[in-house]
């Protein structure tokens, strides 16, 4: 029987934080590989501009950025395949990772930058009109509403971006939020205040989605009077943020409340050998920037463990 390889790194995700842990564990001459299940990118692939990554004066779109990333990633050697991680289980120092195919993996370190996904917002007619109506991303599905009017639900930057991409094709856009301030970027929202196609509603929640076969309208709920009313769209988009990716790690490493990935400074979670960055980790500030530092310093103590593990210097 043929001895399974023993990897000195897998990292499962390939968004910012996977692809830049990729690039410093080349760097650092480490045996890796990336797992990624669907097109390097995750979450970025939907963003339609990105404004506040440095060295691009003019901006850049994520697909653009991603392809970038990768680029260079594969340049220095990085190794990938389309896998989906099912578990993760220790044996002897070592850890396993089994992966959809049934296909098992080897490596003495894991990085986990499997990312986040939207969240649902939870309410009646939500999950039998996704995709007739329905949609989590703008750039995914805003040709779609040309000339219409359609809801946004939430008030963070990303409901801001995504709202602000929507103008460019719908006639009108009631952007709905729960409290009585917007925690999006100022310039966002002064963008959104200033663009006559957005009407925003202050202090309400969808409580019902409706339609015969597609998105008709919703039902909102003024929060401090109680009063109900039907509102006439033909899509509602939902940007109330993200739930991590680690149903794969739920019964290994420590997660907060919201089942992030709980790390120390030096991006290690509660299982040696296993670090964590980027969105699928506990921080205050989902940004690609971010990301990108977190996955450079993941790989960096990544070697740090391995020089101990190994007593061979990576640097």
């Amino acid at each position: 029987m043929v001895e399974m390889k023993t990897y000195d790194l897998v990292i499962i995700g390939a968004g910012p934080a996977g692809l830049t842990a990729a690039i410093y564990a080349q760097r650092l001459g480490l045996d890796g590989l990336v797992l990624e299940k669907l097109a390097p990118g995750g979450q970025i692939l939907l963003t339609e501009r990105i404004e506040n990554y440095p060295g691009f004066p003019e901006g850049v779109s994520g697909p653009q950025l991603i392809s970038l990333m990768q680029k260079q990633a594969e340049n220095l050697g990085m190794k990938h395949e389309q896998e989906e991680v099912k578990r993760i289980r220790l044996s002897q120092h070592k850890k396993i990772i089994t992966a959809e195919s049934g296909k098992e993996y080897k490596s003495h370190t894991v990085i986990m930058a499997s990312g986040a996904k939207p969240k649902r917002l939870g309410v009646e007619g939500e999950r039998e009109l996704t995709g007739r109506g329905v949609s989590y991303c703008a750039t995914c599905d805003a040709p779609f509403f040309k000339d219409e009017e359609i809801l946004v639900i939430g008030g963070g930057s990303t409901a801001a971006e995504e709202t602000l991409y929507l103008t460019k094709f719908a006639r009108k856009i009631y952007l709905v939020h729960r409290r009585g301030m917007l925690r999006a970027q100022k310039i966002l929202q002064e963008r959104l205040f200033n663009n006559a196609k957005v009407e925003i509603i202050w202090k309400s929640k969808v409580e019902k989605i409706y339609g015969e076969g597609k998105v008709e309208g919703v039902l909102l709920k003024e929060l401090e009077k109680g009063k109900l009313r039907n509102l006439s769209c033909s899509g509602v988009f939902i940007f109330i943020g993200l739930k991590p990716n680690t149903n794969f790690v739920e019964n290994l490493v420590e997660l907060d409340k919201n089942g992030f990935v709980k790390t120390n400074r030096d991006m290690e979670t509660s299982i040696e050998g296993i670090f964590a960055c980027g969105d699928v980790r506990e921080n205050s500030l989902k940004q690609a920037i971010v990301a990108c530092g977190e996955g450079a310093l993941a790989a960096h103590m990544v070697g740090e463990y391995l020089s101990k593990v190994k007593g061979i210097e990576y640097k």
